[in-house]
């Protein structure tokens, strides 16, 4: 096989779980062959290069063979190369290190560690020493 629909390639090495996801990743403007943006009927073939966005990262896979049938993982290294630039796993790593400052919408309440966490950094110092009483008298 020469070509294959970009949809199905990556289905097939196994880049999305499923071949809808990967359609709505083609309808959402993620993914790009060769620096242009592609929908998902587009064809793929062998040389070419697929950007793939996957916030906060941008994957890069070059096509060494155009299949439209999923294989097993062991065969993905034959199908595909990885060519994505060491500055994007870098970029994936500070996300995983800013932790709970950036933290998805959904995700959850802060654990209690995160929410003292967070109280530290941005309660004032000099919040600590202030005395809240006050005494009113009426004279």
């Amino acid at each position: 096989m020469s070509e294959a629909r970009i949809d199905k390639w990556m289905w097939a090495v196994r880049i999305f779980k499923t071949r809808t996801i990967a359609a709505e990743a083609c309808k959402k403007s993620r993914i790009s062959i060769n620096g242009a943006l592609a929908k998902a009927a587009r064809t793929v073939k062998p040389g070419d290069v697929i950007q793939v966005r996957k916030p906060p990262v941008t994957y890069s896979f070059k096509v060494l063979q155009a299949i439209e049938k999923r294989v097993g993982a062991k065969l993905v290294s034959e199908m595909m190369e990885n060519v994505t630039t060491p500055d994007q796993y870098e970029l994936l790593e500070m996300s995983r290190i800013s932790g709970f400052v950036d933290r998805a919408k959904g995700a959850g309440r802060p654990t209690k560690k995160d929410r003292r966490t967070l109280e530290e950094f941005t309660t004032p110092e000099f919040m600590d020493d202030f005395d809240f009483e006050f005494d009113f008298e009426e004279e």
